[in-house]
């Protein structure tokens, strides 16, 4: 499903447009109410059996891009209700920060195999053979019949059916969830266990129906900017190609006009971060323990946390580029309010951790930040540039390639052949929580002893975030050639290197 723009996009796009408009045009959070007609106009629904189940359904995304709680369709009450909540200069994210919105859920079915009209009846019915549970049967016209009250979902009949004419069935959003994550509720409608979800965003930009939602600051941010404060956005390297036309000095004068104060480009943080990580690996790796994860992915070191709860030490304790880089802007312009802007929904809930809310303020994603250029109709095609100062694009190639999987790690090996060369560096990365899982497992029966684990939730790395607008595949051919181009090239090279002490205390 990713990289097909699909009305689902649009429709979520409207959303933080429409809030985004609100925020700036008088602030009044009382015309929320107003909003689900002018996304989902007229008197003919166009996607669902309803026009008022689309409006119902767009309301509650409206919330939540105010950052308010999920309301089921048994509570009475319009969009605006409780809005006072939201109507704040900062408001952190209350878990759940993902939802499933649950009369937009399609009640897919959890996972079963389906045998098709393709199936010929034919007389070996390898199907059958294979089969370890007995759950495959023949009707009286020689069809096949599978009980998936029997069946263990191995695919083994998928495989042998001369005819392909055997499927399996899974909903989209528990297939894409790498913690096993996404259940049933009491009607079949998916729900999340909030026990087991990492945060990722992996689930809503799967699921077809657009059931599912994260929650946003968005209205938040430009009230704080319309109060007066001084806000800095720091911008991860993915964003390079997410907004067309957006060169960095587009970009930084298109950031002007939404209101920020400066933009600053996060990859100086990575590249403190990657002397950070090499320093910690040199000093523990294999000394004090026998492998380091890397820090960088909040959602990625959650889960391996949880895999190794009574050594959590194993993941890297650098603080990561976003929070290095905010360190940095807050020493140099005490009294900044700072926000991040990346492709990841995990970072929203990392900078609510109350030891990262002194330092990052906000957090939006590059599908937000999108909403804000729509409401003040910037076109990057006719604006005009704002020459960067140096500090805009100061990160190294390595700080830049954070952005797609395998970075990191390359990063930190590289930079530790040119201070240690008599160290060596074993690596091995992952992408996607089920393969990083896999990575953890090995790691754990101690057949990864020696090496640095890079892990990324997204498939495919940071420039796969849920809340990114450009398909992953050319998101990263941009990253990479946004990478070549930088100046510099290793971290010991950046301008900010000898602030690293200054920024950890």
């Amino acid at each position: 499903m990713r990289g097909v723009h699909s009305v689902v996009d649009d429709i979520r796009r409207d959303v933080f447009e429409q809030i985004a408009r609100l925020a700036y045009e008088d602030g009044s959070l009382d015309r929320i109410d107003e909003l689900p007609y002018k996304i989902v106009p007229g008197e003919v629904a166009k996607y669902r059996d309803s026009i008022f189940r689309e409006r119902a359904i767009v309301a509650e995304r409206l919330r939540l891009a105010c950052g308010l709680p999920l309301r089921s369709a048994a509570e009475y009450g319009p969009a605006s209700q409780g809005i006072e909540e939201a109507n704040i200069p900062e408001k952190y994210y209350e878990p759940p920060l993902i939802n499933v919105i649950p009369f937009a859920c399609n009640s897919c079915p959890e996972k079963e195999m389906r045998v098709s009209s393709n199936c010929q009846g034919c007389l070996s019915h390898p199907c059958q053979a294979v089969c370890p549970k007995k759950a495959i049967s023949v009707d009286r016209y020689g069809k096949s019949i599978i009980d998936n009250s029997l069946c263990i979902k191995c695919g083994k009949c998928v495989d042998q059916c001369p005819y392909d004419a055997i499927s399996k069935i899974e909903r989209p959003c528990a297939k894409a969830c790498g913690m096993d994550a996404i259940g049933s509720d009491e009607l079949g409608r998916a729900k999340i266990d909030e026990e087991k979800c990492v945060s990722c965003g992996m689930c809503l930009v799967n699921c077809p129906f657009g059931a599912i939602a994260d929650k946003s600051q968005i209205f938040q941010l430009i009230k704080a900017i319309r109060t007066g404060e001084t806000v800095t956005a720091i911008i991860a390297p993915a964003f390079i190609g997410q907004f067309p036309g957006a060169t960095p000095p587009k970009l930084r004068r298109a950031m002007r006009i939404l209101g920020f104060a400066d933009t600053l480009e996060v990859a100086v943080g990575a590249d403190l971060c990657t002397i950070e990580e090499a320093a910690d690996f040199l000093e523990k790796v294999p000394a004090e323990q026998p492998f380091m994860g890397t820090s960088c992915c909040p959602a990625w070191s959650v889960m391996a946390k949880r895999m190794f709860p009574e050594h959590p030490e194993y993941i890297s304790m650098s603080l990561t580029p976003m929070v290095l880089t905010a360190h940095l802007v807050k020493m140099k312009r005490p009294g900044t309010k700072i926000v991040f802007v990346g492709p990841c929904a995990a970072k929203k809930l990392e900078a609510s951790r109350h030891s990262v809310r002194s330092d990052v303020d906000f957090v939006l994603t590059f599908e937000e930040l999108n909403g804000m250029f729509r409401a003040k109709d910037i076109d990057f095609s006719t604006l005009e540039p704002e020459e960067c100062d140096g500090e805009f694009e100061a990160g190294t190639a390595a700080g830049r390639g954070f952005a797609v999987s395998g970075g990191v790690a390359s990063a930190v090996k590289d930079y530790v052949a040119r201070i240690a060369p008599e160290k060596e560096v074993l690596t091995r990365s992952a992408d996607g929580l089920s393969e990083c899982r896999k990575m953890l497992l090995l790691a754990k029966a101690g057949k990864l002893d020696g090496y640095l684990l890079e892990g990324m939730a997204c498939p495919g790395g940071c420039v796969a975030g849920a809340g990114t607008i450009t398909p992953v595949v050319q998101s990263a051919k941009n990253v990479t050639a946004y990478t070549a181009a930088a100046p510099k090239l290793s971290p010991e090279e950046s301008e900010f290197a000898g602030l690293l002490r200054d920024v950890e205390k």
